[in-house]
């Protein structure tokens, strides 16, 4: 983390939208909320909010790679931060996700009008594919984490075994869904205003 730059952000702008991405397991959502507990007047507002429910994802047929770039709304979570972005006078609600049931759940976190900094935080952030880059048009910056891949394959399995997978179903999710997306994203780290390693 470099609360430094954050404060160099702020002391430019009225209000800073900063952007944390990087492949499952980085510890992209205990960085997000490192930084946005450091300020008093700070937000932090995952993308995991918009992931379709699962009844959607099942009706769609894309269940069994939930977490994929195309399982998420990106246009509401776009809208979102147009929202955030434009600081109208009244407070802004966005989504959360709840580990427990697996499912986002709307108007759970309030983005007051006096808020200067918004932390979210998502694996496609610097997706190169529409709606993405316009996405991250409206981040004052995006950050990268990086960890060693074993390091968050291990995270990412210890993390599907304790919401109620079996060890041996948890490794074969992260073998054919985790690392296909982190594939991905991987690929977008050069598009980074500044990279994290841990």
């Amino acid at each position: 983390m470099d609360i430094a730059r954050v404060e160099a952000l702020l002391a430019r702008e009225p209000r800073v939208i900063l952007g944390i991405t990087g492949p499952p397991g980085a510890g992209k959502t205990r960085c997000a909320r490192d930084i946005a507990s450091s300020f008093d007047d700070a937000v932090h507002v995952p993308m995991d909010g918009f992931h379709l429910a699962d009844a959607e994802l099942r009706r769609l047929g894309c269940l069994n790679r939930k977490g994929s770039i195309d399982t998420f709304d990106c246009f509401g979570y776009m809208a979102l931060i147009e929202r955030i972005r434009r600081r109208p006078k009244q407070v802004i609600y966005a989504p959360a996700f709840d580990r427990d049931i697996e499912q986002p759940i709307a108007g759970s976190i309030p983005v007051p009008p006096s808020t200067r900094l918004v932390v979210t935080e998502g694996n496609y952030l610097l997706d190169q594919d529409a709606p993405w880059p316009a996405i991250a048009a409206r981040l004052d910056e995006v950050w990268y984490i990086d960890v060693p891949r074993e390091e968050r394959r291990r995270r990412l399995v210890a993390r599907h075994v304790e919401f109620g997978k079996t060890p041996d179903e948890a490794d074969a999710w992260v073998r054919t869904v985790d690392e296909a997306n982190a594939d991905r994203i991987e690929k977008c780290r050069p598009h980074a205003d500044f990279v994290v390693t841990f």
